[in-house]
Order: C-alpha cells, then structure tokens, then sequence
C-alpha cells in the first residue's frame, strides 16, 4: 500500500482540493488513450491501492468501486485514436487528462501529474515521474483510468472479435500484430503505430502462414 504521507505534505502544506490525474493506454495499438482525474476525500486511506501495473485485473476491480466511494470528485475521459494520430500520443493523452480534470465538480488547488510533462492545465500542476507508485491521488486515477480502458476493450472485442482485443487490451503482442496483418486495421486503430506491418512484414507472413496450415488442419 502507499504512503498516504506523500499526499498529506501537499495537503498540509495549505492546498485544499489535491487532484492526481493518470493515464492508461498509451502503448497499444488501437483503442483510445483514458485518463482519470481525482480528489481523494481528506483521510482517505485506501488499502492496497498502488500503481495500477502493479495490481491483478481482479483487485482493480476490486478498488474502482472503493476509488469511487472515497472520492470526493473524479472524471474519466479519453482521447479518440484519429486524436491520437493527429497530435501524437503524448499531447493525446494531457488532453485527456485535462478533459477528466474539467468533469471534475470543484477546481484543484493542485494537479500532480503521472510522469514528466504537464502543461495546459487550468490549475497549478506538478508532474511527478512515477507517480502513480508514490501518491494515493495519482494512484487511484490511474485504477480508474486502467479499469476503464479495459472495460471498453472488452466493448471492442464483441464489436471486432477478429483481433482479440479482450485478451490483449490492444497491445502489440504478436497474435494482435498478426491479426491486423491478416484482416488490415480496423476504424479503432491507431494509424501511426501501424508501422510494423512493414518493419516485421516478413515475420508476420510466416506466423500467418502457420495459423492458416493449423486452421486447415483442424
């Protein structure tokens, strides 16, 4: 579980409404990038929150619903791939993120940030690399955004059952690279990561040439 104490040196340092915001999604494939804002109630100490990469598919689900009662205000919101292919999946994903601060039902004193880069805010912000393994607010945004982006995966799998997305969230595992080189990408895709239908061409038509032997086969 993380400190709490990392969060009650802002918060006793005079700053009232202390929002973390985190993103998930930035590496796969398709889909789009979802961001999560959220003010922690003043004393909330969530057991066994940490950063989300870190927690079981099971016990993120577990905390989204205890994210949730402990909140004072959080939003969620993403950024589409046409998005993510037209500004580049950096500036993608502060726009998210500033889309979940603005659903937010009071203005923070104070955003942390998970990673490097924040700028754009309507509030002070402060990035904070790994952030999501050392503050509960940024934490509990990034449980939030992860249990989200991979609800609507599931989503996107009913719709598109040909890449298995629900296995793989939309990450470039090679059962996904193959699918797309099969099929060719559909409208969920993010364009500019596609690039490895040419790089690794020659090992895509292999690996598809034995999944078609395997299907004949069977």
């Amino acid at each position: 579980m993380l400190d709490p104490k990392f969060d009650m040196s802002f918060l006793c340092g005079g700053t009232e409404y202390l929002c973390g915001t985190d993103e998930a999604g930035r590496g796969p494939l398709a889909g789009p990038v979802v961001a999560a804002a959220c003010i922690l109630r003043p004393g909330a100490v969530i057991d066994g929150l940490d950063d989300s990469k870190k927690l079981t598919e099971k016990k993120r689900e577990k905390l989204y619903d205890v994210i949730i009662d402990n909140c004072l205000t959080y939003g969620i919101a993403l950024s589409k791939p046409t998005e993510i292919d037209e500004l580049n999946i950096l500036n993608a994903s502060l726009l998210a993120m500033k889309r979940a601060v603005s659903y937010l039902s009071v203005k923070p004193d104070l955003i942390l940030v998970d990673g490097n880069k924040a700028y754009g805010f309507d509030s002070p912000t402060m990035a904070i690399v790994k952030g999501d393994g050392k503050s509960q607010s940024i934490a509990a945004a990034s449980v939030l955004a992860k249990v989200t982006r991979d609800r609507l995966c599931a989503v996107l799998d009913g719709i598109y059952p040909q890449y298995g997305f629900a296995k793989h969230k939309g990450y470039p595992t090679k059962d996904h690279m193959v699918a797309v080189y099969r099929y060719g990408p559909c409208p969920e895709h993010r364009t500019s990561f596609l690039s490895f239908l040419e790089t690794k061409k020659d090992m895509l038509e292999t690996a598809l040439n034995e999944i078609i032997k395997n299907e004949q086969r069977s």
